[in-house]
């Protein structure tokens, strides 16, 4: 800022009166940040004094000098401001209001100068859409701490968040990207959007415009009712609707009678309601906004290798200075009366000193509670080591011995039990561990501490009583097993319990030695949790160094507010002062919480020397100290910030002193100190001299630091760390700065890297993990050749830092708090304070954000946490999100992942408060966490992908590609089914050249034969058809259609009937009358809208002159419903066949040549086309021939099908196949089996059936439905063992998982581990493959996947990484031949080559009748020649991709097998990146992602991903799924997600196949019509 070092106080009243005016411009958004700055710099040009840069023999670090003992405010303390002329508008601003361990006044204006940049790249994020039913906030804790309250806003700190506000107003969701500036034109947007974030009270007269981007949000919210769908919740407050809202034609609210026209027609054509179009727009303008790494780092894909790591960048700062040399403390000062043990401290205070307090204990207002003197606390301590040796057990058989590890489990409330437990242990020579408190069985944490317990071998555990009443019990009153403990026995400590020790027992006092004297326990980054041991002597020394650095004296009084277990509370509080006899008052924290400047008044009451404190209670003092006015802090000699090496703790000083420096606080007096678990006390700054200067400053370059180097900040001031110093090593340590990885080598002067330390006075050892110890405590330094630079072992002390001029020692971060991200540091803490300087921070709260990095795609990525206020709305949450990444992204120059919002109280705590870290993490990972606002931004932050492939021209020709295959040795990839045979004599080909003659002879030479049976869901034959009822029944139509029809020869019919007889015998009726038969599926009556418009579409596609069906559907038909969706009163002729009168037409048509249509086959494809194909007589008789000859059908044959009638393979079987054959069908609707699942499976055993076709969607049915229930159907006597063959009908590659478990859960009941197979047909050919009788089983290969994107194929063996199993689709039908063809050059491929199948038979359908919608589909389909080797040849292009494998299996011929391998439809794949991905794939790994996806689709949108997954949990868990989904898509796939979208089960449309209509998908979800539960857009 240009006014450091400038005394606002001093300058004269106009100049002060000019500055007032400018920031009252600024805050009402009159006047840029710029703008602001330039003025404000002018003005004060003249006053400003030109300081000495201030060198301190360090070689980069420049440090500043810091606030001098004057009370006037300081650079970097957010002093009152004084000028007068802003009295009015800024009331005196108290510390109190910045509630932040985390808070700079700097920083702040750094991340808000920062925003501001980001103004000028105009960038609009798109929200994501929620549901409003989803995510009700938890009713949050009363107790909340005073920190996560930051209500208490004074207009400073508003007015500094009014400034922001209006400069980040045009920047963000910014309305008037998508708004006319017709807002009030006169207001400018960003006095609109003051308004918005904090509604200062305007002086002007005007009506108060309603924000913007709510206008907004309302006119979207009606464009939603107006389509019908439920409203959308982009705005949470009612805004007044009276301003005039100019949109832009894409927003305007939709009628539903309105054409398609006055959508929005996206590139593609597809007509799009604006809402998620506008969306997506803008988050394609967001990604084409340049990426961070410059063109030079992205680097090419070599199929192998995904990705490299970028190359280095030259600018990258490196450590310049000399090798650093190891820092020696003071010596340890030899004092003649020191004790030879801490107990014996202990003894000689209890005899000679009795009545002298140890311990003050407060109640939860703050009151003293209980006094416990030495004499007490000897006593207690003596009873208590008597009663833990001689009375837990037998003489002979003691529980405890000397050396045993016993564990201290007692709330931070009571410490007096606490002090008589740890001192009876060491009386007792038994280890004390002391643990938490276990609240509960799923405590976080509570699983690793038992990892503590039980390498610490701990079976016994001391506690109070109250304490154990307090903890939960089982129904019969024990305590339960916890989790991941060790069984334990409980003994409580109170007086009442001990028994007096007799007279000649005394406790056994040695000497310290290096025994292990008690255990601390220690969480690591990956939360597993570890025991410190200390030894005797170590505890000793350590209270000697203590002693000397702090310089206590006997009979001082200290206040400690830290937790007396562990850390500086036990190694002060507990210890050193035992051993200096200070009177020690603990403040607990749940006494800071109920009254936070409870500490500050027992310093005033008791007179203290020393205050123990952290940042945080800093905080909680400044806050609640308007109420004191009287407290006097005179009286401490040392203020000892327990974590002073925290960075951010600099600013909490600076503000405490600010505000306390009146109440008589020294400045000289605050000591931060630096601690680590493993060497206790690292370094201390020891008080100054009264009036001395205060020791200086560091500020450091955040980019160096990133890259480990300490450079001064010169260039940007808004990446700066102002670091303060932690004071000298300890008395007698020595200390090193060594590389935080790989080997410990020195570093360099001017490089960060981790302090070690070799001392007396530290940890000896991780308690029973001596791997782990040897890397920990015992590092031996080398010199940069790697040579070690002496014998003395040194311990890590995980504390990151430096060593400044002086000597003394910065610490800029923790290693478990270390995030490296594409080889550069960051420092968890440095975010978090850049994410609470982004105002406004009522958001979240501000004590409860974690930060942590996971590993997705070969690097870390940063992934923040944060719980949100239950009074934020989604649109200040979402905008604060935005501004965070912004932030972070300018200030820290790397990108976030994933910026997650949860409800309030709902992270992990650890046991005193904090944020548990390692659990947030592992719920993140797990999809546990169900935060309520989500943002991913993997777009900026993944720069590891590899370069998109650019499709090379294809130079070499087919002929070429041939000639090279076969010098190659590779066979050209065909492979042909058996022989049709020729057939025996003229009278069959006669009979059966025609299906109807087929029918007509079998209705005269056997009449009683049954050819079919249906059954309903009871398993009972509801209807059978013989050969002459069928005959019969077909007459009967045939007459009334020649009679009301009106038809002629040819004309197309179309069947609307159930799954059942009818429709066979209406499609033979068609036959002998000569029309056409289209079959369609009848439309669903509980969902006509849905299904009504595709019966139409048929109808008229195919120019149907009259509709056959039943009595119920033709009144569907006509019903008032069906005229909502369609027009009724243009259908053709519909008749009814229910009940005809008996005729017999005059004739029957018999077609003059073989070639002439027999029906059409209409079917929407996947890609949602609907087709139909041409099948004439000709192609019926010898499909019908070849799977008879597949399957070996004979009339002696019952098969059972359970599949939908009405296109493809499915048709065949149903109605075509047993007329031809003679074999007996048993027809299962599959419908049937929604209310009957073991339908099908029971009519196998019933009947004993062999041979059986089914579906996908019946298999699934079955696999979910009756998966558990095997065991019952086997009680009922199912019996699958009779089932030969099995086949899948399908049009699409076999679902290879869905037929193994298939398989495998019905081995039980028989079912052979051979007979499930699948079939495959496509548009152009019904029937390519059929598993049939003969022939080997189908074979599974591996491919590897990352080939199979670039169209090759190679494959690779079971388990591979990468590799995908695919199954042979079946054997190739007889009569069929099959080529694998390069689509582009349409050249045949070699052997394993992918490429578009092709196929040449006597039964390929004989064109398109129409397709609709794509007019121009040629009928190359049906009738096209390879560019090169057989030209005469006509195939058929089946649109799949998939190659040809020749096995070592023999076929029935005894030649070798080749195998066909299906591996997509071409229509379905998605070409991203250059590559070429199928859907299923990309949905297989979404699905596994995550408990609750119950089913999932992908399609493309303008090059983005987007990812539809069905939620089956409950609501709550929706948003777990986004970062999940985007992780593993990038993991296995390499793609990054663009759009996520959670829906409801069943919203995904699926096709009678089973196949899902990702098209249809895709144009509802465009159009909006899919009403999901949550709508992410990826950044």
């Amino acid at each position: 800022m240009a006014d450091r070092g400038v005394d606002l106080s001093a300058l004269p009243k106009e100049v002060r009166d000019q500055l007032a005016e400018l920031d009252l411009e600024l805050s009402e958004g009159d006047i840029t940040q710029k703008g602001y700055e330039k003025k404000r710099a002018k003005l004060l040009a003249s006053y400003i004094p030109h300081l000495p840069n201030v060198d301190l023999s360090l070689p980069d670090v420049q440090l500043s000098p810091s606030h001098s003992a004057d009370p006037s405010p300081s650079p970097e303390a957010p002093g009152p401001s004084t000028s007068s002329a802003s009295k009015h508008h800024r009331a005196h601003r108290s510390g109190g209001a910045r509630d932040d361990r985390y808070r700079s006044d700097i920083h702040t204006e750094a991340v808000q100068a920062a925003l501001a940049k980001h103004k000028e790249e105009k960038m609009a994020l798109p929200m994501p859409t929620k549901r409003r039913s989803a995510f009700v906030q938890s009713p949050i804790d009363t107790c909340t701490p005073p920190d996560t309250s930051s209500a208490s806003e004074d207009e400073g700190s508003l007015r500094r968040k009014a400034a922001l506000a209006a400069v980040l107003a045009q920047n963000l969701q910014s309305p008037d990207y998508w708004i006319n500036r017709s807002v009030q034109s006169s207001s400018t947007s960003s006095s609109a959007s003051s308004t918005l974030s904090h509604g200062e009270p305007k002086t002007q007269p005007q009506p108060q415009p309603p924000p913007a981007a709510s206008v907004l949000a309302d006119v979207l919210a009606h464009t939603r009712i107006e389509n019908s769908v439920p409203p959308d919740v982009t705005s949470s407050t009612p805004q007044e609707r009276g301003s005039r809202v100019d949109l832009p034609p894409a927003v305007r609210g939709m009628s539903r009678g309105q054409s398609r026209s006055s959508m929005l027609d996206t590139a593609d054509g597809v007509p799009v309601n604006s809402r998620v179009s506008t969306k997506i727009q803008q988050l394609l303008n967001t990604l084409k906004r340049p990426k961070r790494p410059p063109l030079s780092e992205f680097f090419l894909d070599d199929s192998e290798e995904i990705v490299e790591v970028p190359q280095p960048d030259p600018n990258t700062p490196k450590p310049e200075g000399r090798q650093i040399i190891p820092v020696k403390g003071e010596p340890l000062g030899v004092v003649s009366n020191w004790p030879p043990a801490l107990q014996a401290a202990l003894a000689r205070w209890g005899a000679t000193q009795a009545k002298s307090p140890a311990l003050t204990a407060l109640d939860i207002t703050g009151k003293p509670l209980y006094t416990l003197t030495y004499g007490k606390l000897w006593s207690r301590s003596l009873k208590l080591a008597y009663t833990l040796l001689n009375k837990l057990g037998t003489k002979t058989d003691p529980v405890l011995q000397p050396g045993d590890r016993v564990a201290l489990v007692y709330p931070n409330s009571d410490p007096g039990m606490f002090w008589v437990a740890f001192y009876g242990c060491l009386l007792a020579e038994v280890i004390p561990v002391p643990i938490e408190v276990p609240l509960s069985r799923q405590d976080a944490g509570s699983q690793q501490i038992g990892f503590l317990l039980g390498s610490c071998g701990v079976s016994l555990a001391l506690t109070s009583e109250v304490c154990l009443k307090g903890l939960p019990k089982t129904p019969n009153g024990e305590i339960i097993q916890f989790k991941g403990w060790p069984r334990m026995r409980w003994v409580v400590t109170d007086t009442k319990y001990l028994t007096k020790p007799s007279k000649d027992w005394q406790p056994h006092i040695p000497t310290a030695n290096t025994d292990t004297a008690y255990i601390e326990y220690k969480a690591s980054k990956e939360g597993t949790v570890m025991g410190v041991a200390v030894s005797k002597i170590s505890m000793l020394t350590h209270c000697q160094a203590l002693t000397q650095a702090c310089n206590y004296c006997e009979g001082e009084t200290l206040v400690n507010v830290l937790d007396c277990k562990k850390d500086m509370g036990l190694w002060h509080g507990v210890l050193t002062s035992v051993m200096n006899r200070i009177h020690t008052i603990t403040v607990p924290y749940a006494v800071m919480k109920a009254c936070p400047m409870s500490w500050v008044q027992r310093v005033h009451i008791h007179k203290a020397r020393v205050a123990l404190v952290k940042c945080r209670d800093l905080h909680w003092a400044m806050m609640a100290h308007k109420d004191q006015k009287d407290t006097n802090l005179s009286s401490i000699r040392m203020l000892i910030v327990a974590d002073g090496a925290n960075p951010w703790s600099v600013s909490s000083c600076d503000a405490f002193l600010n505000v306390f420096q009146s109440h008589g606080l020294k400045p000289e007096v605050i000591c931060p100190c630096a601690t680590s678990p493993e060497a206790l006390t690292v370094a201390i700054r020891r008080p100054g001299a009264r009036g001395a200067p205060l020791p200086a400053r560091a500020i450091l370059s955040m980019g160096g630091l990133s890259h480990g180097v300490i450079r001064v900040n010169t260039e940007d001031k808004n990446s700066a760390l102002t670091v303060q110093d932690v004071g000298h090593i300890m008395p007698g340590a020595l200390m090193c700065i060594v590389k935080p990885d790989g080997p410990p080598q020195l570093c360099k002067t001017d490089e960060i890297g981790e302090i070690v330390i070799n001392s007396r006075a530290g940890g000896t050892m991780y308690y029973g993990l001596p791997g782990v110890t040897k890397n920990t405590f015992e590092v031996i330094p080398v010199n940069q050749a790697g040579a070690p630079i002496g014998e003395i072992p040194f311990s890590r002390t995980g504390l990151l830092g430096f060593v400044g001029p002086g000597s003394l020692v910065f610490v800029v971060g923790k290693i478990e708090g270390l995030l490296m991200v594409s080889s550069r540091r960051h420092n968890a803490d440095d975010l978090v304070a850049t994410a609470l300087a982004v105002e406004p921070v009522k958001t979240v709260y501000r004590g409860r954000i974690a930060v942590f990095s996971v590993t997705v795609f070969y690097d870390e990525r940063i992934v923040i946490v944060a719980e949100q206020r239950p009074d934020a709305s989604e649109e200040d949450s979402f905008q604060w999100m935005s501004r965070v990444l912004q932030a972070i992204d300018s200030i820290h120059q790397v990108g976030l992942y994933c910026l997650a919002l949860v409800p309030a109280n709902t992270l992990p705590k650890t046991p005193l408060g904090g944020i548990h870290i390692c659990e947030t993490k592992q719920n993140f990972l797990e999809g546990n966490l169900h935060p309520c606002n989500i943002l991913m931004c993997p777009h900026t932050c993944v720069t590891n992908m590899p370069k998109p492939r650019q499709k090379q021209p294809v130079d070499v020709g087919p002929a070429s590609m041939l000639v090279g295959n076969l010098v190659a040795g590779k066979r050209i990839a065909q492979a042909t089914g058996r022989e049709l045979g020729v057939v025996e004599d003229q009278d069959l080909i006669r009979k059966h050249q025609f299906l109807s003659e087929a029918l007509q002879f079998r209705a005269q030479t056997d009449p009683d034969h049954v050819l079919y049976v249906l059954l309903n869901a009871k398993g009972v034959a509801v209807c059978t058809a013989t050969c002459a009822q069928l005959h019969k029944r077909a007459e009967k139509i045939t007459a009334t259609l020649m009679e009301r029809g009106g038809l002629n020869t040819g004309d197309n019919v179309v069947l609307l009937y159930p799954p059942g007889i009818d429709l066979i015998a209406a499609f033979y009726g068609c036959l002998y009358a000569g029309v056409i038969p289209v079959t369609v599926r009848p439309p669903h009556p509980q969902n006509l809208a849905a299904t009504l418009p595709t019966v139409r579409m048929i109808i008229d596609v195919s120019k149907a002159a009259c509709i056959l069906t039943t009595q119920p559907l033709m009144r569907i038909l006509r019903s008032r419903e069906a005229a909502a969706s369609v027009n009724v009163k243009t259908w053709p002729t519909i008749i009814d066949t229910d009940d005809l009168p008996r005729k017999r037409p005059p004739h029957i048509y018999k077609p003059p040549t073989a070639e002439m249509l027999a029906y059409l086959d209409f079917s929407v494809s996947t890609t949602g086309m609907l087709t139909g194909v041409k099948m004439s007589h000709a192609a019926v008789s010898t499909l019908c021939r070849s799977i008879k000859l597949q399957c070996e059908l004979y009339s002696s044959r019952q098969i059972a099908i359970c599949l939908d009638p009405y296109c493809g393979l499915g048709f065949v079987l149903w109605c075509l196949s047993s007329v031809y054959s003679g074999h007996q069908s048993i027809l299962i609707p599959p419908l049937e089996l929604e209310s009957s699942l073991p339908l099908w499976l029971s009519t196998l055993s019933q009947y004993k059936i062999r041979d059986t076709f089914c579906s996908y969607s019946v298999m699934e049915l079955c696999t979910k439905g009756l998966g558990t229930q095997t065991e019952m159907l086997k009680a009922r006597g199912l019996n699958l063992s009779c089932v030969r063959s099995c086949v899948v009908i399908a049009e699409e590659r076999p679902r290879l998982s869905l037929t193994q478990s298939f398989s495998k859960l019905f081995k039980d009941l028989g079912l052979s581990s051979r007979a499930v197979s699948t079939a495959f047909g496509s548009r152009v050919n019904l029937a390519i493959c059929l598993q049939g009788t003969a022939g080997p089983d189908p074979s599974t290969v591996y491919v590897d996947m990352k080939s199979l994107r670039h169209d090759r194929v190679r494959l690779v063996e079971r388990g591979a990484p990468q590799s995908l199993p695919l199954m042979e689709s079946g054997t190739i039908l007889p009569g069929v031949r099959v080529i694998i063809v390069n689509p582009e050059t349409r050249g045949p491929l070699g052997d394993s080559h992918l490429g578009e199948i092709w196929v040449n038979s006597p039964h390929s359908a004989s064109g398109y009748y129409t397709i609709y919608g794509e007019e121009s589909l040629q009928a190359d389909h049906f009738n096209t020649r390879l560019s090169f080797g057989e030209p005469h040849t006509l195939w058929a292009r089946t649109g799949y991709l998939g190659f040809i494998k020749r096995t070592e299996l023999l076929d029935a011929s005894g030649d070798r097998h080749d195998a066909l391998f299906v591996v997509g439809s071409l229509d379905e794949t998605l070409e991203l990146r250059g590559l070429r991905y199928h859907p299923i794939d990309i949905e297989t790994s979404v699905s596994r992602a995550h408990r609750s996806i119950a089913e999932s689709a992908v399609f493309t949108w303008t090059n983005l991903l987007v990812v539809v997954a069905e939620l089956s949990g409950s609501e709550q868990e929706a948003l777990d799924l986004v970062p999940l989904v985007t992780n593993v898509v990038l993991e296995e796939h390499h793609l990054i997600v663009g759009v996520v979208v959670i829906v409801d089960p069943g919203v995904i449309p699926i096709n009678s196949r089973g196949e899902k209509q990702r098209m249809h998908l895709r144009d509802s979800f465009l159009a909006d019509q899919l009403d999901p539960i949550y709508v992410a857009y990826n950044m």
